[in-house]
């Protein structure tokens, strides 16, 4: 067994290997790591430019501990906006779907304060559904393999109170312009939104109204420069919009409201 690495040690690879935050990427390797081998191969595993999510295994978000496997999408940390969103419009026993769940943690999220719920998940990615079936079991959730609304439970039509839909909204032409880690190590239908970065969401828009209850909710997350598109997506699906815009998590959501 190698001797173990010094905090110190750890920083300056990190440092060296471009890691902004060094530091505190030493502190989380080294309370994670289980043996000093275990922190030497993370430490070459994140300067060879894997995600920190992927070296460590999890993601915290929303004060969860989220499970990350190697080639799932990452849950960002301004997304949690959208979740605080969410949780101002759940109703008493309410019927939870994540689209697009990658790891599950936005479910997992907003479920987590909640008494009795159900919540389902949803992923095209074989991987993302692995984990997101360990990050939401704790809650009773059900994640299910397939493309969008289509492995959803058919019971779920028209029964469903908020609708998350962490559709990807690159366009095709700007992944080039993706930091490395995300665009070497997370998949790709998990980024790219087609030319304007609209073709998943416009899927999405117009089903949703098929799935919401009268008066439940689609929420999303999008660019600046999409929102007027977006929100035309969301006014053809038969929603009302609204748009969320939040300068401290540098986020915006956008939420349909299908009518009562």
């Amino acid at each position: 067994m190698s001797a173990p690495l010094t905090e110190s040690a750890i920083v300056s690879r990190l440092r060296a290997a471009g890691c902004v935050f060094a530091e505190d990427e030493a502190r989380l390797i080294i309370s994670t790591a289980r043996t000093p081998d275990d922190a030497s191969a993370m430490v070459e595993r994140r300067a060879s430019g894997l995600p920190l999510e992927h070296v460590l295994g999890w993601a915290e978000f929303c004060g969860l501990r989220i499970a990350v496997d190697p080639g799932v999408f990452v849950p960002r940390r301004r997304t949690e906006f959208l979740v605080r969103e969410a949780a101002a419009l759940v109703p008493p026993r309410p019927v939870v779907v994540d689209l697009c769940c990658g790891t599950g943690a936005l479910g997992a999220a907003l479920v987590a304060g909640l008494d009795d719920f159900a919540l389902h998940a949803s992923d095209i990615e074989p991987a993302a559904v692995s984990c997101a079936r360990r990050n939401i079991a704790p809650f009773g959730g059900q994640a299910h393999e397939g493309d969008l609304f289509e492995p959803l439970p058919d019971a779920l039509r028209g029964r469903v109170d908020v609708l998350l839909a962490n559709v990807p909204y690159v366009p095709t032409d700007g992944l080039g312009l993706m930091p490395p880690e995300a665009r070497e190590h997370e998949p790709r239908v998990a980024l790219d939104g087609g030319a304007d970065g609209l073709d998943v969401l416009r899927r999405v828009t117009a089903e949703a109204s098929r799935w919401l209850v009268p008066g439940g909710h689609l929420l999303f997350e999008t660019s600046e420069r999409q929102v007027p598109d977006a929100v035309a997506a969301v006014e053809g699906g038969g929603l009302a919009a609204t748009v969320a815009v939040s300068e401290e998590w540098h986020a915006t959501v956008i939420i349909g409201a299908n009518p009562v």
